[in-house]
This record gives C-alpha cells, structure tokens and sequence, in this order.
C-alpha cells in the first residue's frame, strides 16, 4: 500500500512535466495533449525570436551575479553559525534563513518602495541584491548541513602547523565542505534564473528576464513555444541540479 501511495504521489508531481514536455512536439498550432504528430518547429521558433534569447542571456547573467554574492555570504554565514557560540546566535539565524519563510510578493512590494527611494529601481544592481537575499539562505542551510559532518579538529591540527585562518579555510575547511557549497550555488543560480515575483515588480523596461518575458507571452499567446522553452529548461535544471544534488546526499552519507 505504501508503495502504491507513493508511485500515485510521483505520477502526479511528475505529470505536468510530461504534459509540458509533451506539447512542446506537437505540429498543432496550440498546445495539446496527447500531442498531434511530432515536430521540432516550436523550438525553432524560439531560437529565433531574439526578445527570448537576449532574455535568457540577461537570466542567466542576473543568476551568475546573484550566485557569487550568494555564495560567499552564505558560505561565510554558515562557518561563522555553527562554528562559533554568541549571544543572539539563534535569533541571527532565523534571520538570515527569513527570506525562505517571507512572502514574495510582499519583499517585492517592499523593495519596489525603497528601491524608488535609493536609486536602485529599474537597475541591474537591485536586481542582484534582491536576488541575493532571496538564494542566499539556501546556501547556508547546505554548508550548515555538510559543516554538521566535518570534525573541526580537522581545523585545529591545520592551525597547530602553523596555517593561518584563511589558509586553513581555503586548502581544509572548503575542500571538505565543497559539496554542500556547490549544492548551495546550483540550486541558488536556479532559483535566481528562475525568480519570477520580485522580479515582476523591480525590473525596469530593459532588464526583462526569462520568466517576465514568458509571463508577458503567455498573456497574448497560447502557441507551443513556451512549452518549448519550459522543455529546454526542465532538461538544463536536470543535467545541471539531480548530479550535483545526488553527490551532495552521497557525501553526507
């Protein structure tokens, strides 16, 4: 019985996939499913449809940049919760993993306000900050979740050598924890790519990312190609996110 439960639970968390999937082959000139015929057409459309592909250029940088900073910070975010005791220490915490937990529509309204206020709306940078907070406590709970794993007596037998902190944390410590830091920056960039809701409110006229221009197609147009996109997406996430996931579970383990 359980087994059955869970294969009705994968059907149906894996059936719109299939569906998406589906229609982006289809010859019909709306999506349907089961698809009619079969035909690459759709994805040649939007290959040449150059407002998409400057959008993916401009998505994929946005969720570069956004990775770096997140990346460091939580990386650094981590080290400094598990590794040292303080005062607030757990108040600290819920605060940076907040931005999980925080609706996003509403970080969106709020930075849209204080953005028009600071100079930053419509602007690349804001982008990246807003970016930044939203991904970067993903990044720390998978360094808290490999520091959890590593013996600091690892650290302290590299400083009784005589290796400063930084050498230390950058030929023992980051080694070591390098999975869950690299797990952490994949599933920040495509979160980031993928950012929809803040993104709506704080892009200006010439920042339009990849889910904005798909939002805005789909509001005028119901033809195969966003399917089309969305199947080249769903394939790039898996090449790129179940590898780097599956050896971070492996070293845990």
């Amino acid at each position: 019985m359980l087994i059955a439960v869970n294969i009705l639970i994968l059907l149906y968390l894996v059936a719109p996939v299939i569906v998406v999937v589906a229609t982006a082959f289809t010859t019909t000139a709306y999506p349907v499913f089961p698809p009619q015929g079969f035909t690459f057409r759709w994805f040649e459309r939007f290959l040449s449809m150059p407002e998409f592909t400057e959008a993916i250029r401009r998505s994929a940088l946005l969720a570069l940049s956004s990775t770096t900073v997140a990346t460091v910070l939580g990386t650094l975010s981590a080290l400094s919760l598990v590794r040292y005791r303080f005062r607030g220490r757990e108040a600290m915490s819920a605060f940076m993993l907040s931005p999980i937990l925080f609706p996003t529509i509403v970080f969106g309204l709020a930075l849209l306000v204080f953005y028009s206020r600071v100079g930053l709306s419509g602007s690349f940078a804001g982008l990246v900050i807003a970016h930044s907070v939203l991904t970067t406590p993903f990044v720390i709970r998978l360094v808290m979740a490999s520091l959890a794993e590593f013996d600091p007596a690892v650290e302290e037998a590299s400083r009784n050598l005589g290796a400063g902190w930084w050498r230390t944390f950058l030929q023992v410590t980051l080694p070591l924890i390098r999975p869950g830091v690299l797990a952490g920056a994949v599933f920040a960039f495509i979160i980031s790519f993928d950012e929809l809701v803040v993104t709506l409110f704080l892009a200006g006229p010439d920042m339009t990312t990849l889910p904005v221009r798909i939002y805005t197609y789909v509001e005028f147009s119901s033809d195969p190609t966003i399917s089309a996109i969305s199947t080249v997406l769903i394939v790039a996430w898996m090449l790129i996110g179940v590898p780097v996931y599956a050896r971070f579970l492996s070293v845990k383990h």
